[in-house]
């Protein structure tokens, strides 16, 4: 059942006994997964069925630190979440970024990635994905990897029918849950707004807060604020630890033979280190996508280098007679550490319209990352001269040092950490269940979870884990 206002949902008479709050991948697939049990379950979605600019604007807010986008850009209030703008690409996090790195605190996973991997069946059918195929090793350092671009799912059109005909499942539209009310040991109910103005109270006998991977830590900090620590007892690690994937074009390329790599329909091909590597350099999991470079293009990229590069030039003029012809665009997306000080906070200053303070983000890119970013290119283009592949030229503001541009794809616009999963209750806020450390009926859903972000696109991690929770709900309420 799909309701437009909470006044409707009401009359309905619906009584569920899990409370969701948001319909994106993980709120959704959590639903359908409880739905499908038998357990009656409402999903509160604050936006409509459709984009509006009076939604969106809740989503304002500020970024101290390192250039980002703007806030209410970077993520979409309405059903289906930011489903509505995702691009379709999906990996699975590698099984090392659940390994804790010792060069880089605060790393590592209290689940495994065996812990997902029987769920990645359903996850394919949910995203519509092929079965993905085995990482192929370049060299000791370097991997083939394979990204998957899905037909970019938008959940509320390919789910929107089925959760409409389900009686156990009520999607509630325009109704925000401004905060959640805690005692210590249980949340006891929600205050809603909808239709601009205050709903009352609602209470279920479960809460999952699925609204992203900001607004899950804006909501959990208004929330224990105006409890006086009752929604998240143990909230040191609250809002902090978040984590983006910082994306700039790195540089070029001039390959021998371009049909060296398996490249997928649009003639990219990815590219990422093994643990070795990154153990030896001291890095994080980095993402390589190479973009082939029309001809034309080829004869004046060989043309500047041959100026500022005279090895690469004479590498160049020996594959001349082998059909020489091959440049490519090389993009690099790497995984950012966990840091404390990289926080979701509440302003002081500005709040929304139902009287919710707007986000403060705090976000700043180290010298872990810098260093990640150089040495994964240069780790890149020694393995094309060992394996005489090609030669790589590293962009001239990474190379020497230089600030990060300002026009370039900046960050993939993936939202992780702020609610992190763990065992040390001051660095985390879940369990390995995604359960509120000291709370007996709150959870969290979505990339706000992750520990480490890895190289990968999140979506595929986020769908994973939420089937895994769904299935987790499905006996702990049952009971």
């Amino acid at each position: 059942m799909i309701f437009d206002s909470y006044e409707a949902y009401r009359a309905a008479n619906f009584r569920p006994k899990v409370c969701i709050l948001g319909s994106g991948p993980a709120g959704t697939t959590i639903a359908r997964k409880l739905g499908a049990a038998g357990i009656p379950v409402v999903v509160l979605e604050a936006g409509a069925r459709d984009f509006s600019d009076e939604s969106q604007d809740f989503y304002r807010g500020t970024t101290v630190g390192d250039f980002y986008f703007d806030l209410d850009i970077t993520r979409l209030r309405f059903m289906g979440g930011s489903t509505n703008h995702w691009a379709g690409w999906c990996r699975v996090l590698d099984k090392q970024d659940f390994e804790p790195k010792a060069w880089a605190p605060d790393t590592g996973w209290p689940i495994r990635r065996a812990d997902i991997e029987p769920y990645l069946n359903e996850v394919h059918d949910i995203l519509d994905l092929p079965d993905f195929r085995p990482d192929v090793p370049i060299s000791d350092d370097i991997r083939w990897v394979q990204l998957i671009k899905s037909p970019a799912v938008r959940f509320a059109e390919k789910f929107g029918d089925e959760l409409d005909k389900s009686g156990n499942i009520a999607v509630v539209l325009n109704t925000y849950a401004t905060e959640l009310a805690g005692d210590g040991k249980r949340v006891t109910g929600a205050r809603l707004w909808s239709d601009g103005q205050d709903a009352g109270t609602f209470n279920a006998d479960y809460f999952i807060v699925c609204t992203g991977g900001l607004e899950n830590s804006r909501l959990l900090l208004w929330s224990n604020r105006r409890s006086n620590g009752g929604v998240v007892p143990n909230a040191a690690a609250l809002g902090r630890y978040w984590m983006e994937h910082p994306t700039f074009e790195g540089g070029n390329a001039i390959l021998a033979d371009y049909g060296a790599f398996e490249v997928d329909a649009v003639n990219e091909a990815f590219f990422s280190p093994t643990l070795a590597a990154m153990e030896r350099l001291q890095i994080m999991n980095f993402g390589i996508r190479l973009i082939e470079t029309p001809y034309p293009g080829v004869k004046s990229l060989i043309a500047d280098l041959a100026c500022t590069a005279p090895n690469m030039a004479e590498w160049m003029s020996s594959k001349l007679s082998q059909n020489l012809r091959c440049a490519a665009q090389l993009y690099v997306a790497w995984e950012q550490a966990p840091r404390a000080s990289n926080q979701i906070e509440l302003s002081k200053t500005d709040v929304d319209h139902a009287g919710v303070p707007r986000i403060e983000l705090h976000w700043k890119k180290s010298d872990l990352e810098r260093r990640t970013l150089l040495e994964g290119l240069r780790l890149f283009g020694t393995t094309l001269i060992e394996k005489n592949l090609g030669r790589v030229r590293i962009a001239d503001w990474i190379a020497n040092g230089q600030d990060y541009p300002t026009n370039d794809e900046t960050a993939g616009h993936h939202h992780m950490g702020g609610t992190r999963m763990g065992t040390d209750v001051t660095k985390s806020v879940v369990d390995a269940n995604c359960k509120v450390h000291g709370m007996d009926n709150l959870y969290v859903g979505g990339s706000s979870v992750f520990c480490t972000s890895g190289q990968a696109n999140p979506t595929t991690t986020i769908t994973a884990l939420a089937c895994r929770l769904g299935e987790h709900l499905t006996k702990v309420v049952s009971v």
